[in-house]
């Protein structure tokens, strides 16, 4: 069905692969088998921001990566959340055990960006990973935790320090969640870590009302990382 369905986009949108830019359906096999086989890694930002958990991504940010995160992302490439979120998965399970039950608790997005971009792209990734997860039996579940109680300032060009001092207080738990998940694993989740700064401020945000945080994982993280191992 599914090479069905590229040819059909092939010969009648005339797409082009979102990673590399070839003729054709929205991800070629090329870009789908590099984010398939991407070995994931623990990827540590330099300098490590204060309280972040330990973090983990399937591939590195850049290139066809990059290209296929943007694409669905900002221009509501629904088709690629299937492949996106096989990868977060894939970052997923360096937290859980095999086996381990767990919830995996997207870092949401302020809504007016939500409504600019027309859809919510990291919760459709966290659905289609945690789908993914389910079928390799892992027993996860989608976790809406957490609120955006105060919109932070664009964060481009900021450093490492002061994209930490934009993020203070940008999040906290939602009552209705709170209880719940009180003594529960959780795994944050994200497309792409750059500084850690926002994964480090929603890890507080739970961690603060008595929610275990197991680490975090994104699909891709970008090359500013301490060594392997620190």
């Amino acid at each position: 069905m599914r090479a069905f369905r590229d040819a059909f986009e092939d010969l009648v949108l005339g797409g082009r692969c979102a990673g590399c830019e070839r003729p054709g359906v929205a991800v070629c096999a090329g870009c789908r088998t590099l984010l398939s086989t991407a070995t994931p890694f623990h990827a540590w930002p330099d300098p490590v921001p204060a309280g972040l958990p330990r973090p983990a991504a399937a591939a590195q940010y850049g290139g066809a990566v990059r290209g296929l995160i943007l694409a669905h992302k900002e221009h509501a490439r629904y088709s690629l959340a299937g492949p996106l979120g096989e990868a977060l998965a894939a970052a997923v399970r360096l937290s859980l055990e095999p086996g381990r039950a767990g919830w995996l608790c997207p870092v949401p997005s302020p809504r007016a960006t939500v409504r600019q971009r027309g859809h919510d792209p990291l919760r459709r990734l966290t659905v289609a990973a945690a789908r993914r997860l389910r079928r390799q039996g892992y027993d996860v579940r989608l976790a809406d935790a957490l609120a955006v109680v105060r919109r932070p300032a664009d964060q481009s060009g900021l450093s490492a320090q002061e994209r930490a001092a934009n993020l203070a207080g940008a999040f906290e738990a939602r009552s209705r969640w709170a209880e719940r998940l009180t003594d529960q694993p959780v795994v944050l989740v994200d497309d792409v870590l750059t500084t850690g700064s926002t994964l480090a401020e929603a890890g507080r945000a739970l961690s603060g009302r008595g929610i275990p945080v197991l680490g975090c994982a994104v699909v891709a993280a970008t090359a500013r990382r301490a060594a392997p191992g620190s």
